[in-house]
């Protein structure tokens, strides 16, 4: 993905009223222009920072709000979008404005988040019932059927669930198929390394940690002396699953997650788990086969329903249960949610306000009946084509670089061709809509709606499983402010969100244009043949296409970028982990590129002029980097470290140029500066 990882979605919305029904105009959603010299900071030599030359007047004006970890162009974006969404919202939480299901739901769903005195009068009664059959529990062996209906519901916050991860995925050997999945998960703190990292930093955060937990145990009435001793048998039993779990540089390998197995095998790799009862309970369609992404850490959970007694296990899943449900409960519950995975972990200085945070839920218990109204109203069909238009000219780019390259045989060039004639382009919104029909939302009952939304959706992915492979599906809202490639589906898709001003800005020229959106669309075009992306094929099975000496000769490229980024300092004595970046950073280095080839080819017939002071090559790498214009608090850069696998902003933006002789020469650029190279060490991959 091509953008600050920030949660971002929902772009101004116009009108959620349907064609029948006229409500009272949205707000004015602010303009923003894709290329502000206002954002310049011009006493910057360009050849030396070049970031800070085209960010530094926007850092300036723009600091951190108290109640974000981060501030950025998509930030600011995301911040104007809510406020436009807010409107919109209160106007549908109206019975007189709701006038068709989708208005219903998303309307009540918001109206019921808003009240707040209903929500603080549940209190802990919303997730009681699950709290008492937790507490019934007499042995490990009746565990399977309990954890398989908290699945349904529970354990969405911070991509964890409890315990482990499952559903649906495409099959590694046979993209056209979905099978069953198990994957890693369990955790409270963001990353396994959490656990296993011995510097006083992470000491320091495991200690917080176990003071959390403690806190929400006795917010749930236990007394101190017993939250303590339990936040304890968490921090135990959790740090066995760290141990137990692949680190995230070890999951960029997909062979590394490809143990696919009869149920059979899976019984008898962990049989003290009831999987035929958990199955059943989960109400899987009949399966054969499945792919259990990290078979280790499931031989862990087996020992440890054994070693563990279950009284432990009452522990670990009481508290999973209110830690992942917590920002839906009543207010103490939520401040001291926010109070350490926000305010210590990433450095936020106030929680959002209740309205945000509401709209935030809508969007992702909800989106698509959002996102089915939105492109009615902001997503024409001239956006559309001029799209498509966009991303065939960088494909095109991408097909005669791949023609050109000096290192590659002629064998893999055919299979690279064939990988990218193949690739399919999803653009704004899906052409089926999800149906949320049996999704009941009820306006007294905010945490049962979120309960039932998440129980909806995990249903549906699980009902996947034994069916062919729905290629319009998805992943992402229509109204979503970012972009991803698929590897597997062999997909790029590009929300109705991600093309609207400041990214994609139809009142300036094609320069900021091909820099900005252009880069991101190469991007992700890229990412089809990164070093993860390019070890599945054209039909997104997992299968090697390359000759031996391309494959070395590919990796040896890449090599190159990962040396370069490792050389980036993230924050105090922290360095990039580039081989946890390297897919980003060569989609970076590689999108940029082919936009700027594409851009060429847009533009061989126009006669460019100056604007603003800049050359029309200068205004295509000032768009290219004022997408990335941020500011960041050191404890997110630290988490985001350890955690993403994007660089830093400035990374992003100096680590492509000096790898682009064409920046050089736009900005007569001298050797020996700091944004130039030396030939023999400029990074060259696609």
């Amino acid at each position: 993905m091509r953008t600050i990882p920030v949660a971002l979605s929902l772009l101004f919305l116009a009108s959620l009223a349907s064609p029948q029904t006229q409500s009272a105009p949205a707000p004015a959603f602010p303009y923003t222009p894709s290329l502000d010299v206002n954002a310049m900071d011009k006493s910057v030599d360009p050849c030396v920072d070049f970031y800070h030359y085209s960010c530094g007047g926007w850092q300036k004006n723009n600091p951190i709000p108290p109640d974000e970890t981060s501030w950025s162009v998509y930030g600011k974006l995301y911040q104007d979008n809510l406020n436009y969404l807010r409107s919109i919202l209160e106007q549908v939480s109206s019975k007189a404005n709701q006038t068709d299901a989708v208005t219903q739901k998303i309307g009540d769903f918001y109206g019921a988040c808003m009240d707040e005195a209903a929500v603080e009068q549940r209190g802990l009664t919303a997730v009681q019932p699950d709290l008492d059959a937790i507490n019934h529990l007499k042995s490990t062996k009746e565990m399977a059927p309990l954890i398989a209906r908290l699945q349904l519901v529970y354990g969405r916050s911070y991509g964890r669930t409890i315990l482990f991860r499952q559903g649906s995925t495409q099959d590694p050997d046979d993209s056209e198929q979905q099978i069953a999945s198990l994957d890693q998960s369990g955790l409270g703190l963001p990353d396994r390394d959490y656990y296993t990292k011995d510097d006083a930093k992470s000491k320091e955060i495991r200690e917080r940690y176990v003071l959390h937990v403690q806190k929400v145990f006795e917010l749930m009435g236990d007394n101190p002396e017993t939250a303590k001793k339990n936040a304890a048998t968490i921090m135990a039993m959790e740090t066995a699953l760290a141990k137990a779990s692949l680190t995230r540089v070890e999951r960029r390998d997909p062979y590394k997650l490809k143990h696919k197995m009869k149920v059979a095998d899976l019984r008898q790799l962990a049989p003290n788990f009831d999987w035929q009862t958990y199955y059943q309970t989960m109400q899987y369609p009949g399966f054969e086969i499945l792919n259990v992404a990290v078979p280790d850490f499931f031989k862990e959970i087996n020992s440890q329903l054994t070693a563990e007694p279950i009284e432990h296990w009452k522990v670990y899943l009481r508290y999973h249960v209110v830690d992942s449900f917590s920002p839906y409960l009543s207010a103490k519950f939520v401040d001291e949610n926010f109070d350490f995975y926000r305010k210590y972990l990433r450095g936020a200085k106030e929680q959002e306000l209740r309205w945000k945070r509401c709209v935030q839920y809508t969007d992702s218990d909800l989106g698509e009946a959002l996102g089915q109204v939105y492109v009615r109203q902001t997503f024409s069909p001239e956006l559309k084509a001029s799209t498509l238009d966009m991303v065939r000219r960088i494909e095109d780019a991408m097909g005669q670089r791949i023609r050109e390259l000096d290192w590659m045989s002629p064998e893999t060039k055919q299979q690279a061709l064939a990988k990218l004639a193949a690739i399919r382009n999803k653009i704004g919104y899906p052409d089926k809509w999800r149906d949320y029909g049996s999704v009941t939302i009820v306006r007294a009952d905010f945490a049962g709606n979120v309960a039932r939304a998440s129980a909806f959706e995990r249903h549906r992915d699980i009902n996947k499983v034994g069916k062919p492979v729905d290629h319009g599906e998805w992943g992402m809202t229509p109204p979503t402010v970012n972009a991803y490639f698929d590897p597997q589906m062999n997909d790029i898709n590009f929300p109705a969100g991600v093309l609207q001003p400041p990214l994609y800005d139809a009142k300036l020229d094609d320069a900021p244009n091909y820099g900005d959106t252009g880069g991101t669309i190469g991007h992700e075009l890229t990412h089809g043949f990164d070093d993860e992306g390019s070890q599945f094929d054209a039909k997104g099975n997992l299968k090697n296409w390359w000759t031996k000496e391309d494959r070395e000769k590919f990796d040896a490229r890449t090599k190159c970028v990962q040396d370069q980024y490792a050389q980036y300092i993230v924050v105090d004595d922290i360095h990039i982990n580039s081989k946890l970046t390297l897919g980003e950073d060569v989609a970076d280095l590689g999108g940029e590129i082919l936009a700027y080839i594409a851009w060429k080819g847009a533009t061989a017939d126009k006669k460019l002029e100056p604007r603003d002071g800049l050359t029309p090559d200068q205004r295509f790498f000032v768009g290219f980097a004022q997408w990335a214009c941020s500011n960041e608090r050191p404890e997110n850069l630290r988490v985001r470290a350890m955690t993403d696998p994007h660089s830093p902003a400035e990374d992003r933006v100096n680590g492509v140029v000096v790898n682009m002789s064409e920046f050089s020469q736009a900005f007569s650029c001298k050797a020996g500066q700091a944004m130039v190279k030396p030939a023999e060490k400029v990074c060259k991959v696609w």
